[in-house]
């Protein structure tokens, strides 16, 4: 018995690390922001100014993301109409026209009247005049100036009630704090579907009012760069 238990907890250790290097391997751009305060779970984070290509979909918070996330994807898969000029070379192939643009994280959702706008980050080195224009008339490009938002993140399943949970607790924490709202909460993925629930990483995000410190902050100056 003792023999089987430890080969179980070997095979269970070595499924772990697989699963990790498979993450790294598959690591990707994310957004840049420098941490301001930590506080716990929460932080208040100041991010850099950033493209989004986003769609906005009718549907439930859970049902939203998977349909624009197709949608978006094509976009980044090719389906765009490249304004990059590209020197003749040989062989002459044939394909599909557009450029590939390389996936990022997080996937932003957030609440858009009775709809759900949802977003892909575009990596840093686009500008908006840079990024092929999308085919599909439903993405659409999107700057996002500098902004600070308040940040909770936690593990687990993508559902309404963990958001609508964590959601609570970073608005009772930025009440604490004196902090106000300055626009509407962002639900943050950066893991893939297939990505077991105990390894997501998931957030909410919300941008702060100019002007608003926490009480006993403790800056730590660090910047993220994932």
């Amino acid at each position: 018995m003792a023999a089987i238990m430890n080969n179980t907890k070997r095979s269970l250790l070595a499924a772990a690390v697989g699963i990790t290097g498979a993450l790294n391997i598959m690591a990707i751009e994310e957004a840049t922001f420098k941490v301001e305060t930590q506080d716990a779970a929460f932080e208040i984070r100041a991010y850099a100014p950033h493209i989004l290509a986003e769609t906005v979909v009718d549907g439930s918070l859970e049902d939203a993301g998977n349909q624009a996330f197709g949608r978006l994807f094509r976009y980044i898969s090719g389906a765009n109409r490249s304004h990059n000029k590209v020197a003749m070379t040989t062989p002459v192939s044939q394909q599909r026209a557009g450029e590939k643009i390389a996936m990022t994280a997080p996937v932003g959702q957030q609440r858009v009247q009775d709809k759900w706008a949802v977003s892909f980050m575009m990596p840093a080195g686009y500008t908006l005049e840079t990024l092929p224009v999308p085919e599909d008339p439903q993405v659409k490009l999107r700057l996002v100036p500098a902004r600070r938002m308040a940040a909770v993140r936690y593990s687990g399943f993508w559902s309404e009630k963990r958001y609508l949970s964590h959601k609570q607790e970073l608005e009772t924490w930025m009440r604490t704090k004196g902090l106000t709202a300055a626009g509407d909460p962002v639900w943050a993925r950066y893991n893939p579907p297939f990505t077991p629930w105990f390894l997501r990483r998931n957030e909410i995000l919300i941008p702060v009012a100019a002007g608003g410190e926490p009480a006993q902050a403790s800056p730590l100056g660090s910047t993220i760069a994932k």
